[in-house]
């Protein structure tokens, strides 16, 4: 089961991490990405493992690519950095699936 399309009422510009390059970090084209954005401010932990504060987290489709570093544009303009991104499957619990990701 797929989070329902009633539930991605926003739109986000992602330009998905590559890697650092010679000239600095890289990244993909961007790529429009429907999802329900919360803006609640929350400590999350970063994949190092530390404690950072998190003003905004994305729900998207499970098929969305957002990894951690990406850059992502929100509605008002505001850009932001991603934190994580995670994989929400229930399995066959009938729960929606979706990605998390957690902005900066």
């Amino acid at each position: 089961m797929l989070i329902p399309g009633f539930l991605l009422g926003h739109e986000v510009i992602v330009e998905a991490w590559q890697g650092e390059g010679p000239y600095g970090p890289s990244y993909a084209d961007p790529v429009t990405v429907e999802c329900f954005l919360d803006e609640k401010t929350r400590m999350v932990r970063n994949p190092a493992g530390e404690e950072v504060t998190s003003s905004s987290t994305i729900y998207a489709r499970p098929d969305a690519v957002c990894p951690a570093s990406s850059r992502v544009t929100l509605p008002s303009g505001r850009i932001t950095t991603a934190i994580g991104s995670y994989q929400r499957d229930g399995g066959r619990l009938p729960t929606p699936d979706h990605l998390e990701v957690q902005l900066q």
